[in-house]
């Protein structure tokens, strides 16, 4: 028989939209680095565990200003404290990346920057409750989930949701600039064409594998809806990933939603705790946190890569001039996009396949990084803040061109026609059918 809710339907919709949009004046920023971490010798040789161990024991005695962890696949993880300005929050992530770096050249190890591993099929090292459960659950929907878990690594950079009022940097604007922009930004910073060596036919293989996950946590919410209600409804409409417990695995029945859950009590009843801790199992491109993380920006080439990403859209969000250009930019691009969702949308996938030859998404991106090298020192971003984008716009995306196609480039010919395909079902053979699974935790 059916346990009474404890707690109602309603109040966790109220609870949903008083936790994840903060409205105000947009005036801070945030980045979250995700790195691959590898042998510095032999980058296509996977790091045993223990040696991840050792590492994750070396970092986390060093004095970061940033919280350090890592993914279930190893890759390293730096979340910056929200900063006041763009400059300082570079700064910041700055500092503790040349305190990090040192202690793991001493262990034979190095970070690099990939949207998706290039050298070798997933592998998961930590076996926490929480990914246990996630493996569990995205085995039943095919092998992406663990590609995503175990081998990819992002630049997710975090603006604030804005003002209630309309306006470009109200909430409403900044909601939907960001799922138009992101397509241009998924494709001007695309740094993933490869896998086990050889090329997936996309150029971010990260978000090719985002659109073969459980659509029911990665797809958007619908745009036509206020955004409080649009995320309202997503999040307890999704499949419940985890239900924690204390003394067991933390498996969830199988198609269970967390509406169904509320309404049942089972398998016990829901918490407001349950709440908070479903929506870190939702993946959407833009996940609603209080502010707004953006999340389809692959992990950028060279130690300061992911300076670009983060001053290009903190220009295009914060700054007002730059966003009300970049949203009549890319306004259009809604009707490329159509009615599915992203990264579902065909906008979203020529930009996973294409990056900036795609002639719409290469010209709204030269507008874009035109308007934000402007808005840079509006912003008080440091000369060498404003010296990296320009650099960037330069060598790519006045070119049409963006990482992934330095990658492409150096391949010898032979490898040029295509590899395995990690997300499954594209080009060459699934990488996944060879997944190697971990048994030890950092």
């Amino acid at each position: 028989m059916p346990v009474p809710p404890s707690i109602s339907e309603a109040e966790l919709e109220a609870h949903l939209s008083g936790i994840c949009f903060k409205t105000g004046p947009p005036r801070r920023i945030g980045v979250e680095i995700e790195l691959l971490v590898h042998d510095a010798h032999n980058p296509r040789c996977p790091v045993p565990p223990d040696r991840m161990r050792q590492a994750a024991r070396a970092l986390r005695a060093q004095p970061l200003h940033s919280c350090l962890t890592f993914e279930p696949g190893g890759q390293l993880e730096l979340s910056s404290l929200p900063a006041d300005s763009l400059t300082a929050c570079v700064e910041a992530v700055a500092a503790d990346l040349a305190r990090v770096r040192p202690v793991l050249r001493e262990l034979g190890l190095g970070l690099a920057g990939h949207g998706h591993n290039p050298w070798h099929p997933p592998r998961r090292v930590l076996t926490a409750p929480r990914y246990n459960a996630m493996e569990a659950y995205f085995d039943r929907h095919g092998p992406a989930g663990r590609s995503m878990m175990c081998g990819t690594a992002s630049v997710q950079v975090c603006v604030d949701a804005g003002h209630e009022e309309p306006g470009p940097l109200g909430l409403g604007r900044r909601w939907l600039l960001a799922h138009l922009l992101g397509a241009v930004l998924a494709a001007a910073f695309a740094n993933s064409p490869l896998a086990e060596g050889r090329p997936t036919g996309y150029r971010t293989t990260r978000q090719a594998i985002w659109t073969q996950i459980d659509p029911g946590r990665t797809l958007a919410p619908p745009q036509d809806a206020e955004p409080r209600t649009a995320w309202a409804r997503y999040a307890l409409d999704a499949p419940v990933m985890c239900v924690r417990s204390q003394d067991g695995p933390w498996d969830a029945p199988e198609g269970l939603t967390f509406r169904e859950w509320i309404r049942t009590g089972l398998p016990r009843p829901v918490t407001r705790e349950d709440l908070d801790y479903h929506v870190t199992t939702l993946f959407p491109p833009v996940r609603p946190r209080g502010h707004l993380e953006l999340r389809m920006i692959d992990a950028q080439p060279g130690p300061d890569g992911w300076i670009v990403p983060l001053a290009v859209t903190a220009a295009l969000f914060d700054d007002p001039e730059a966003a009300e250009f970049a949203y009549r930019t890319v306004k259009p691009l809604a009707e490329t996009a159509g009615l599915r969702p992203a990264p579902e949308n065909p906008l979203w996938r020529t930009a996973a396949r294409d990056g900036l030859t795609d002639p719409e998404l290469g010209a709204a991106a030269v507008a874009c990084f035109a308007a934000a090298q402007e808005a840079l020192p509006r912003l008080g971003a440091a000369p060498g803040i404003r010296a990296a984008v320009a650099e960037f716009t330069e060598r790519y995306v006045a070119r049409g061109r963006c990482p992934a196609d330095d990658q492409l480039d150096a391949l010898p010919a032979a490898d040029a026609a295509g590899g395995p395909d990690p997300a499954g079902g594209g080009p060459g053979t699934a990488a996944e059918g060879r997944l190697i699974r971990g048994k030890d935790s950092l």
